[in-house]
């Protein structure tokens, strides 16, 4: 079942030389459940992309829908409600806050929204995150593997029914970065929770379901297990 429609997505930024085509009518849609990446040069549009799927940007023109909900045609602040309660983020750099403890940056999100997880989906995330004996640890006392475990275990507690990962193994080693993988992985089977992910690394994205690769703002998807070489 289809959960996001993405259609003629365009975004550009500057004007006269300036001028840059991030997006150029970009189309594609996701199932639920479904592990799809994006795979490009730096500065072939993907993060715009990603910032606009999950409404921290406004496109030019086309429309994002996620489950019969067209994103952009809500105000600001129903727009901001509706991601908070639907779509989850992995970042890069973590972004988790340093006076809170793990446990605490877990729930921050569902606090934002003025509710509290169950206590039982609190451990099933601790547990699965393999942090339960770490749950009051500050994040300065974690390595980056763990604070990258905790920055996807906040993104998944809310139970989001779309995640959005941007190059979350970017700053880890390879042992870090099949551990978060694999997180991912259990997370999408274990929820049907559809995951779009950005990345570099052709070994990473030749483990998801599909690829989608952008190149100067146009997007081709090249289905799963591509045939056509992703760098």
């Amino acid at each position: 079942m289809k959960l996001l429609q993405v259609t003629d997505l365009s975004r550009t930024f500057g004007s006269g030389g300036t001028r840059v085509e991030a997006l150029k009518q970009v189309s594609f849609s996701l199932d639920r459940g479904e592990f799809a990446c994006v795979v490009g040069e730096s500065g072939s549009g993907k993060s715009t992309l990603l910032h606009c799927v999950g409404g921290l940007d406004t496109p030019d023109q086309g429309t994002v829908e996620m489950d019969g909900v067209r994103l952009f045609d809500l105000t600001e602040k129903e727009r901001t409600i509706f991601r908070r309660r639907n779509i989850g983020f992995v970042f890069q750099s973590f972004q988790l806050i340093g006076e809170l403890n793990v446990e605490q940056n877990l729930q921050f999100p569902l606090l934002l929204d003025r509710r509290r997880p169950r206590k039982e989906d609190l451990e099933e995330i601790l547990e699965l995150l393999g942090l339960a004996d770490r749950r009051r640890h500050l994040p300065h006392q974690l390595s980056g593997g763990q604070q990258q475990r905790v920055a996807i275990g906040r993104a998944l507690l809310p139970r989001p029914k779309l995640i959005l990962a941007d190059e979350p193994t970017g700053n880890l080693d390879s042992r870090n970065t099949q551990e978060v993988m694999d997180l991912l992985l259990r997370a999408s089977r274990r929820w049907s929770q559809t995951i779009l992910m950005i990345t570099h690394s052709a070994s990473l994205a030749a483990t998801t379901d599909r690829v989608l690769r952008i190149s100067d703002g146009v997007l081709t998807d090249l289905g799963g297990n591509a045939d056509e070489p992703l760098s």
